[in-house]
């Protein structure tokens, strides 16, 4: 996550609360180090956005507060749009209903005169084969994935076996109209990709696996990074 995108997230994430938030608990969230987040914390706040509070005493985002217009050009409003179609279209269905209503509201938050981008705009997701179905809610897995909560899935393989697993789940992968959830497999103790439609039932466990997400995605990528030149 860039700088700025990170600092947008510290705003949107004391917006949602009224209570102080410490910085360790946003340092979490965001999985960065305290460091780095106090450094964002003095950022924002000599761009004199008002926030008041101190390192260990947590911090709030004054009532009054509202984030300026959103100002986007054609061309963005236009990807921003395509995205969403494509999510609205290959998702699962909580997903694609957040993607429909994503476009909703950028159609109200811009001038009337860019509306016609968004509503009607010149490039289009087409879907040509049928949606990936799978047998259990993929809000669940992502929020087990956000909070980092371990799995227990029952999969079906490859060559039609049944076995259970314990996964730690870092992402969900699109790849060819097919999903993957990208995991640490504590079964296996190696990186697996388990293709969502195989998955017969997933349990979110009680216990968060250890480090962090972030690391653990990097792992993966020089993993799979190391794999192709092999």
């Amino acid at each position: 996550m860039r700088r700025t995108e990170r600092l947008f997230q510290i705003i949107q994430i004391l917006r949602s609360t009224r209570s102080p938030i410490t910085g360790r608990d946003l340092a979490d969230e965001l999985e960065i180090s305290i460091r780095t987040l106090y450094r964002d914390m003095a950022e924002l706040m000599a761009q004199r956005i008002p926030i008041t509070g101190e390192a260990g005493m947590g911090y709030v985002l004054d009532d009054g507060y509202d984030m300026p217009p959103l100002m986007l050009t054609a061309d963005e409003l236009e990807a921003a749009a395509l995205g969403a179609a494509w999510v609205a279209a290959e998702a699962d269905p909580t997903l694609s209903r957040a993607a429909r209503d994503l476009v909703s509201k950028l159609s109200e938050a811009i001038p009337r005169e860019l509306r016609p981008v968004v509503l009607d705009a010149s490039t289009k997701a087409i879907q040509t084969r049928s949606r990936v179905v799978e047998r259990f809610d993929g809000a669940l897995l992502r929020h087990a994935i956000r909070e980092r909560y371990k799995l227990e899935l029952t999969y079906i393989d490859r060559d039609k076996g049944t076995t259970n697993r314990i996964v730690w789940p870092l992402l969900i992968a699109f790849l060819d109209r097919s999903r993957y959830l990208v995991a640490w497999c504590e079964t296996r103790e190696g990186f697996r990709h388990f293709k969502t439609d195989r998955v017969q039932e997933l349990k979110v466990l009680g216990g968060k696996y250890p480090g962090r997400r972030t690391v653990l995605i990097r792992d993966w990528e020089r993993a799979m990074a190391g794999r192709k030149q092999g």
